[in-house]
């Protein structure tokens, strides 16, 4: 049967013409006809002959009406079809790079093909997911503007198609693409993840500039006859994730590890936000030390966390967390009132000692942030050190200098940690006003034993003295240590020589007894 009158308008076409069919024969056995030319002609003089073909032409208009609609109808079907097609390629494409997106690929239909290689692998049945992602985007737009970022992307599309084919690859959103390769045996999966950064990571010239970008690229293969290709596509995105944080530039293939390890994660950010609604971070103090009068001249703030089955979190790891969940901020602020407090209780010349991440310093508001907590605990400013990074500036410089001349303005004091690891040191103190710089354990443990280390210490403390700028020297551990760096005219000293990270309570006890060991010296 054709498939029209299998369709709703077909079977209402069959009932009609079997309706007429019925009538017709009807008619014919009753012999309405001969009836029909008898009532005509026996009212002839009223004009029933006129009727009858009134109504013949009018039977014959409507038709023709119909045809005519009809006709009509099946033009706005087409139209709305050539619509819905222009729509559905608008929901199913990127409009910068014209390429399909993440719709697409999960309606994406594969082939099921089998052929064996020399090796005895079916190979052409495989289906490889590549998830690439460019390193270093944000730059490029910093450097050339949007536009110039959007030009980026779509030579960068054009390049990838022209390794794999038009139709499968993807822009899933931001500087993130897909791949879908068919037929790549295990030996070539990898040759074809690194023809991809190749391609990618060669440099492009916009409005000028020759701009390069780097590229991560993870990859798995597809279970056919096991999962949707989705889940393909997710053991690719981790795996590209794994190759992003080694470096630029790196391609990986996925393990089961990389699965656990963001179950892990997972798991991990769900506890961190119980411990920061349950207050269960707590910081720790580690003294610091004035080396020409050996008193306590303050105590760094160190987070410290412990979860419910009695496991210390490393603070990197859950700051880490904080950082890319945007917790934080929340994180911060709590740790900051807990510190306040606990200082209350110690003398008004001991400081306290606060780091700052590079995150927030992207936050206009900081220095509010930090004002308020001082104002709700009655601590002054000038009690208050706040430590940055080197890496804390280059984020966002013109926001950073604004923050640190707030802070400067109300009394708060600025250290600037770990110098000589980040970006431009000199750069940063040329830039920025310091009022302490903190000499990295690294230089410290080893400035006795290497000649080059030891006159990078000298050069840092010259530096500072020269600028009025105390000194503070990290890690000192070792007796030998501690009488080098007084040598040397270090101000500051900080290390489990003097004492390990300790809880609030403990500070009043340190404070104390450090003050009698004083005085019996």
């Amino acid at each position: 049967m054709p498939v029209f009158f299998q369709s709703r308008a077909g079977r209402q076409c069959l009932s009609v013409m079997a309706l007429g069919v019925t009538l017709w024969i009807i008619g014919a056995t009753l012999e309405l006809d001969n009836r029909l030319v008898a009532f005509v002609g026996a009212f002839e003089s009223y004009g029933a002959d006129k009727l009858a073909l009134a109504l013949g032409i009018g039977g014959a208009m409507s038709f023709v009406y119909s045809v005519l609609r009809i006709m009509d109808l099946r033009r706005e079907m087409e139209l709305r079809a050539v619509t819905q097609t222009k729509a559905d390629w608008t929901a199913t494409h990127d409009h910068l790079t014209k390429l399909p997106n993440r719709y697409a690929f999960e309606r994406k239909m594969l082939p099921r093909r089998t052929k064996t290689d020399d090796e005895g692998e079916q190979w052409e049945r495989n289906v490889t997911i590549f998830s690439i992602d460019l390193d270093g985007f944000k730059k490029v737009n910093d450097l050339v503007g949007h536009n110039g970022g959007d030009a980026l992307l779509i030579e960068v599309a054009k390049r990838i198609c022209a390794i794999g084919n038009a139709d499968c690859v993807y822009r899933f959103g931001g500087d993130e693409f897909v791949v879908v390769a068919l037929g790549l045996s295990s030996r070539h999966e990898e040759r074809f993840a690194r023809l991809l950064i190749q391609a990618v990571t060669r440099p492009i010239h916009i409005n000028g500039f020759a701009v390069e970008v780097g590229a991560s690229v993870g990859y798995d293969r597809w279970l056919q006859d096991e999962e949707p290709l989705e889940s393909a596509a997710h053991r690719a995105d981790l795996a590209m994730y794994e190759a992003k944080s080694t470096g630029p530039n790196h391609h990986l293939i996925f393990e089961a590890s990389m699965q656990d390890k963001v179950v892990k994660r997972a798991s991990l950010e769900s506890k961190l936000r119980a411990a920061i609604r349950n207050k269960a971070i707590r910081p720790f103090y580690q003294p610091l030390i004035n080396l020409k009068s050996g008193n306590v001249c303050g105590f760094e703030a160190l987070a410290r966390w412990t979860d419910d089955d009695g496991v210390n979190i490393p603070p990197p790891v859950f700051i880490g967390i904080a950082e890319e969940t945007g917790m934080i901020t929340e994180l911060f602020e709590d740790l900051l009132t807990q510190a306040c407090n606990d200082a209350l209780a110690w003398d008004e010349d001991v400081t306290l000692s606060f780091n700052v991440s590079p995150v927030q310093m992207e936050d206009k508001l900081l220095a509010s942030r930090i004002f308020k907590v001082l104002a709700a605990n009655g601590v002054p400013p000038h009690r208050l050190e706040i430590e940055i990074t080197e890496n804390a500036l280059i984020q966002d410089p013109a926001v950073a200098a604004l923050i640190l001349d707030e802070l400067h303005e109300a009394g708060v004091q600025i250290a600037l940690d770990d110098f000589g690891t980040g970006y431009s040191s000199l750069a940063q103190l040329a830039r920025y006003r310091f009022d302490k710089i903190k000499i990295d354990k690294r230089f410290v443990a080893t400035c006795r034993e290497d000649e080059r280390q030891e006159k990078i210490v000298r050069a840092m403390l010259g530096l500072g003295d020269s600028l009025k700028i105390q000194t503070t020297a990290e890690g000192i551990e070792e007796h030998s240590q501690l009488v080098h760096l007084i040598q040397l005219g270090c101000d500051i000293g900080q290390g489990y020589l003097f004492g390990k990270a300790m809880p609030a309570d403990e500070t009043r006890s340190y404070l104390l007894n450090r003050t009698k060991a004083l005085a019996g010296n």
